[in-house]
């Protein structure tokens, strides 16, 4: 059964999607520790998940973990009403809870709604069950300067992520899904870790669009990168990739969740 952290209705605020109306169904857990990661409740499973109790009203209401899927398909169809919104799958990690985002993903698509999976993309073999029922994936590459594994948060990872990234990616663009690549951009980013990753989504998805976002100060992070460090780093990146785009969290901007 699901372990989740909330669900709500709110406005896209990262990537190629900002700006879309979209259920957000947050699942509980993560096996990284990101320095910048502004949700860090979720990284683990809580006693409790709570639910927007109507759409825009931010009023809540808490429930106990663990959740059934249809307990969460009737919360998305009642924040939904008449129409049927994108729903993004995200955590967390959700492929922490392949087979649940499985189910719950297959039986929303099959209601209309759009399903966006929103990922750190490592989870290479938990991807296969969920890829068949998604629209779109947002893979999150992760930098080995500014993320830490969970069994390790304070020393190095073992190695970088790369290999992880790339097979995951290239098992997306086999799919039918859409997808994009997002990497948060910290004032400690160097450009040369910037170009591989875009050198590395082009050999393996190429016609990908890269998302920079630069980093939103919070918790121990207390800048983000400058314009002209930004401007840099995409030039940089479409010498490998056409479709680099430098896009900050726009729902911090208006207060949205």
């Amino acid at each position: 059964m699901p372990q989740l952290v909330e669900i709500f209705h709110s406005i896209q605020g990262e990537g190629v999607f900002v700006g879309v109306p979209t259920i957000f169904v947050r699942f509980g857990g993560c096996d990284l520790r990101c320095a910048w990661c502004d949700s860090p409740e979720t990284w683990t499973v809580r006693p409790e998940c709570r639910s927007e109790v109507e759409s825009g009203t931010g009023e809540f209401v808490s429930v106990l973990n663990p959740v059934t899927v249809d307990w969460i398909e009737e919360r998305v169809r009642a924040l939904a009403g008449p129409a049927t919104p994108a729903v993004s799958l995200t955590g967390g990690e959700p492929l922490l809870q392949a087979e649940a985002v499985a189910e719950l993903a297959a039986r929303l698509r099959r209601a209309g709604h759009a399903i966006h999976l929103e990922t750190h993309g490592l989870a290479v073999e938990a991807l296969d069950g969920v890829l068949p029922h998604c629209d779109a994936v947002a893979m999150d590459w992760k930098l080995t300067s500014d993320v830490r594994r969970e069994s390790d948060p304070r020393g190095t990872p073992a190695a970088p992520f790369d290999e992880a990234h790339v097979r995951f990616l290239a098992r997306v663009a086999k799919s039918d899904a859409a997808v994009f690549v997002k990497i948060v951009v910290t004032a400690s980013t160097t450009q040369a870790e910037l170009e591989k990753a875009a050198r590395l989504v082009g050999e393996a998805a190429p016609g990908t669009a890269l998302v920079l976002q630069p980093v939103t100060p919070f918790a121990s992070v207390r800048e983000g990168p400058r314009v002209p460090e930004l401007l840099a780093a995409a030039l940089a990146c479409q010498r490998w990739l056409a479709d680099v785009r430098v896009i900050p969290q726009t729902h911090r901007l208006y207060g949205a969740l």
